[in-house]
């Protein structure tokens, strides 16, 4: 193989954030066949500056040629085409020259390539990928390594935080040594999942984010747009990651809650005039989590909006009704201000929005038994406080 390190062509670090990526603040991370061209389009309408691929496996990438296209369409070109930048494509791996081959078929239709060394599911432990590469320093430092000599264009890693932050801050340094030109910390332990999410530790990626050279985003406990600069102040990173935030709220970096029929619309109209296709079940995710406050009060549309299995009319239809209900409900409560339709959720603290609104979606905060380790008061109160500034 050829080094590519020395090439001009590859900026690095804080060069490749600033001239490539246009120094972006406002971010939405990779997220499983949700991520996927369509939701991209939506959210860079608002306010979104860069946005990551759904994570995609690099063996099946790979070796499955006629199931490529699903994860990554490389023949119509519009994924990463004009609309779709700046992009960077992630891949979970853990065999480097595979890797590398996967890399090399996306590298001229993205910015970046992306490491997942985060994902936390029981199918990464089983394909020994992802978080479950945290113990193998060796084997994560190849896979850096080895995108950042051959690709032409530069490599990022996104990882989960130790118990400690002396671990954690030692993690980090080695990654940068690897060669990536980016690092993302989403500040849960490998534990932190599902149920037992908890809240992210800021601390952790400040710490982070003050030992290394190359940007940092920060991971973890973006709900509104408030929070955004409230972690940028407190951990001092470059940008902020949203996932799941941004699935409930594709305009949470814009700063609104728009009426979540609406965007329910605005998404199956970028749908239907993609040639590159969009899975059902993409579309389906969608559609609940976008409208999941309407589909909680009307809940016959949520059982019609199950049922469907591919026709995009069908999800249109619903997407419609709501629309109709939700201005029925409006003006049922007209004359009533927001701030007087918004409660607070008596179990997070959080403010729960008209139901008409897209909203983020919080879970009650569970403790395991016997906890690897709690986050600490500090991220407590910082996700907390933003509560009396939104009313």
């Amino acid at each position: 193989m050829t080094s590519r390190a020395g090439s001009s062509r590859k900026l690095q670090g804080y060069d490749f954030y600033k001239q490539v990526l246009g120094s972006p603040k406002y971010i939405v991370g990779p997220m499983v066949d949700q991520s996927e061209l369509a939701w991209r389009i939506l959210s860079r309408r608002y306010g979104t500056e860069l946005v990551y691929s759904p994570m995609i496996p690099a063996k099946t990438f790979v070796e499955a040629k006629k199931r490529r296209d699903c994860n990554f369409d490389l023949r119509n070109g519009e994924e990463g085409g004009p609309e779709d930048r700046p992009l960077i494509v992630q891949f979970c791996a853990n065999d480097p020259a595979i890797l590398l081959k996967a890399a090399q078929l996306v590298q001229g239709q993205c910015d970046a390539v992306d490491i997942n060394f985060g994902c936390p599911q029981d199918v990464a432990r089983r394909g020994q990928y992802g978080c479950f590469l945290q113990d193998d320093w060796d084997k994560i430092y190849s896979l850096i390594n080895t995108l950042h000599t051959n690709l032409d264009i530069p490599v990022t890693a996104k990882f989960r935080v130790f118990p400690t932050v002396e671990k954690t801050v030692e993690y980090a340094k080695m990654m940068e040594r690897a060669g990536a030109q980016i690092l993302t910390c989403h500040g849960r332990l490998r534990e932190q999942k599902g149920q037992f999410s908890g809240l992210a530790d800021w601390e952790k990626i400040r710490a982070v984010k003050q030992a290394v050279s190359v940007p940092v985003f920060a991971n973890g406990n973006i709900l509104f747009h408030s929070d955004v600069d409230k972690c940028l102040e407190f951990t001092g990173c470059d940008g902020v990651m949203s996932a799941e935030g941004n699935l409930y709220n594709p305009a949470l970096f814009s700063g609104k809650n728009p009426e979540h029929a609406e965007l329910a619309l605005e998404y199956l109209e970028i749908v239907k005039s993609l040639k590159t296709k969009t899975q059902t079940s993409a579309v389906k995710g969608h559609m609940f989590k976008v409208m999941r406050p309407g589909l909680a009060v009307h809940t016959d549309l949520r059982d019609r909006l199950g049922k469907i299995r591919g026709d995009l009319t069908e999800f249109e239809d619903v997407a419609l009704e709501m629309r109709t209900r939700m201005k029925r409900d409006q003006e049922a409560a007209e004359g009533q201000s927001i701030e007087s339709l918004t409660k607070i959720d008596e179990a997070t603290g959080l403010p729960v929005l008209p139901h008409w609104l897209a909203q983020p979606y919080f879970r009650p905060i569970q403790v395991r038994p016997q906890p690897p380790a709690a986050p600490t008061k500090t991220s407590r109160s910082l996700i907390c406080k933003f509560v009396s500034e939104l009313m």
